[in-house]
């Protein structure tokens, strides 16, 4: 992992082992299947459920800071604390908590390489016990808004994208990208209206950055993934999915892994988008 620009954000299994009982460092299991925790977790660890606890359930927006640091202190995170996130599918939902971290000011954080199929495929050990922590002292933090894009930035970001100063990244399968219905038998529209991409994306599944033991590429593989395409650490990046699990995993990978000063998640992303009026799309393969 020291080819990475910022290697200090990912710890292997080993790591994790090694730290299971330091009071320091608080383990947080995120998963899109929220009931797979209790079939079985790593020792020490805690759980997110990324429906109820990172989202207001009034409105679609994120808990406010005051409430995230709520959480995190029944979590037993202190501002001081280490937290290190894994989950299923290659970390999907652990990207995108480390994401949410970051974008309310969360400094010491990290995430375990190759997430809870890594460890299991190791045979690592499981509990179905429940995690006993002490409540944390936590102090809500700033959001980043360099982190984090919204509809009407993704429009302006449109122009850059064109003059070839800016890239659009969209991480979903080839079939979501082209807006063919017949070839999205895993993802589909899921109730949005309009299938297709944002105008001047690039389409680079978000699997293609992992291993087939859910770590990373090396930072070498990652390049030749999105140099090719133009998306390269000089311009500002905005990266894109369906609810922005999967372009989590991809901000992750371009910001961390390869050092990228400019990248975004629309968090919206197509939920949204395929929806909005006044927006414009493009179906079929990359222009």
């Amino acid at each position: 992992m020291a080819d990475y620009a910022h290697p200090d954000v990912l710890v292997t299994t080993d790591w994790v082992l090694e730290h299971q009982d330091d009071p320091n460092v608080r383990l947080i299991e995120v998963n899109e299947d929220v009931l797979l925790y209790d079939t079985g977790h790593v020792p020490g660890a805690v759980k997110i459920d990324w429906l109820t606890d990172l989202w207001d359930d009034t409105i679609r927006e994120f808990v406010q800071p005051d409430e995230f640091a709520q959480l995190l202190e029944r979590l037993g995170v202190s501002d001081d604390t280490t937290v290190v996130l894994y989950g299923d599918k290659n970390n999907w939902w652990a990207s995108y908590a480390f994401w949410f971290f970051k974008y309310n000011g969360h400094g010491n954080l990290k995430l375990m390489n190759g997430g809870r199929a890594k460890w299991v495929a190791e045979n690592r050990p499981l509990t179905t016990d429940a995690t006993e922590v002490q409540p944390g002292s936590y102090t809500p933090g700033q959001r980043n808004p360099e982190l984090r894009a919204f509809r009407e930035d993704v429009l302006g970001h449109l122009e850059s994208v064109k003059a070839g100063t800016g890239a659009l990244v969209d991480v979903r399968s080839p079939g979501e990208f082209r807006g063919d219905v017949t070839h999205m038998p895993d993802y589909p529209q899921e109730g949005v209206l309009r299938g297709g991409h944002i105008p001047g994306a690039q389409s680079i599944p978000w699997a293609q950055a992992a291993n087939p033991d859910g770590t990373f590429k090396s930072a070498d593989e990652l390049k030749a993934l999105y140099e090719p395409k133009g998306v390269t650490g000089d311009k500002e990046i905005i990266a894109y999915c369906r609810i922005a699990e999967r372009s989590s995993h991809s901000w992750f990978v371009l910001k961390y892994l390869l050092g990228y000063e400019n990248v975004k998640n629309y968090d919206g992303s197509w939920t949204e988008w395929g929806n909005a009026v006044g927006v414009p799309i493009e179906k079929g393969d990359a222009k």
